[in-house]
């Protein structure tokens, strides 16, 4: 990270927590679906095959809330290459993040009453100080 950036500026956190609620909450729809759906069907899918899709349709549902809020703003074009250009690294370790403590809290792909604010609170915490970060140093946001 940047020695040289201001790390207290309050303006700037608020900007990063919004940000990364929408793409949370892009992620998780995909994320979450893909899971229950396997979670309730009969299939011969290993856990980490389960992740890897999750992972893929939260990805792909987040760029396209992204893209939908962007889409006021600016041009579909323009929306969607800012979607992809601006936030995928956010979106990219939300995602693992996610999925990992899920695998690390039920032991597999399960979708559980307890397991997801815990999988939410740290697909949130992950990348906000990249956002941060993305936001003093270039002052981009997605939002």
């Amino acid at each position: 990270m940047d020695s040289s950036i201001s790390w207290k500026c309050k303006h700037t956190w608020k900007r990063a927590r919004i940000n990364t609620m929408w793409c949370l909450i892009g992620c998780s729809i995909g994320d979450f679906g893909t899971i229950l759906y396997f979670q309730n069907i009969d299939h011969t899918w290993t856990t980490g095959g389960i992740m890897l899709l999750a992972i893929v349709n939260g990805l792909i549902t987040s760029i396209i809330l992204e893209t939908i809020i962007l889409i006021k703003q600016m041009s579909f074009s323009k929306a969607l290459k800012t979607a992809l250009g601006m936030s995928f690294i956010s979106m990219v370790s939300m995602e693992f993040a996610m999925n990992l403590t899920d695998i690390a809290l039920t032991g597999g792909a399960m979708i559980t009453w307890w397991v997801v604010p815990i999988m939410l609170t740290v697909g949130f915490l992950t990348p906000l100080p990249y956002n941060y970060w993305r936001l003093k140093k270039y002052n981009v946001s997605c939002h």
